[in-house]
């Protein structure tokens, strides 16, 4: 296959799945058929089938997305800051405001959903939301390990390691679930107190 091929059709995967995401954003995954898709993009349906063989595979394709964007944020934030004890505050505080810039695609996905659909769907939120745990404990691994290194945090053993990972991102998550994310202001100070409570344990 020839690079301007190659170019052509990574142009018009890319179209595809711009072009499904903000359809599953204004009307939610239920109601968005693959000949909506299709002719929002100018393609017949059976051009659409030669790219994605279902909506379902589209739909991850365009999840896988908006994971990486978020990864990609964490990592350059962390990179970006100094210290143990800002990088920690930047990996909290850009995963919660990459979903807030996030939070109107999401919110929409199940709206109009049967119960058969929502049951399938729930299974594709947990594999996507284990997804998103791993890559974000490895980068929290990552941000501890250096740290320790470093001196700036007490040893840990790998076990420790593990669950303090854990109690971390569900923390985190806990709090994502209590703040309204688009009011930002409230949210930096609440991420600054548990950056705090966090190097406090880790230093001790």
């Amino acid at each position: 296959m020839s690079a301007s091929i190659s170019t052509k059709e990574d142009l018009m995967h890319q179209q595809i799945l711009a072009v499904a995401k903000r359809l599953f954003q204004v009307y939610g995954l239920a109601k968005v058929t693959m000949d909506d898709v299709a002719k929002a993009i100018g393609k017949g349906r059976s051009s659409l089938y030669y790219y994605y063989k279902s909506k379902d595979e589209i739909f991850d394709a365009v999840v896988m997305i908006e994971i990486r964007e978020m990864l990609a944020a964490m990592t350059r934030a962390v990179d970006e800051a100094s210290g143990s004890e800002q990088k920690f505050r930047a990996f909290f505080l850009t995963k919660l405001e990459v979903l807030r810039e996030k939070r109107a695609f999401f919110k929409m996905l199940d709206v109009g959903m049967d119960a058969d659909a929502l049951s399938h769907f729930q299974k594709t939120k947990v594999v996507h939301h284990n997804l998103i745990m791993r890559q974000e404990s490895t980068l929290l691994g990552q941000l501890l390990t250096d740290g320790m290194n470093k001196g700036e945090l007490r040893k840990m053993s790998a076990s420790e390691l593990e669950m303090l990972i854990l109690v971390l991102l569900s923390s985190l998550r806990g709090l994502k679930r209590e703040l309204e994310l688009e009011d930002f202001e409230k949210v930096v100070p609440v991420v600054d107190m548990f950056t705090r409570m966090a190097m406090y344990g880790l230093k001790h």
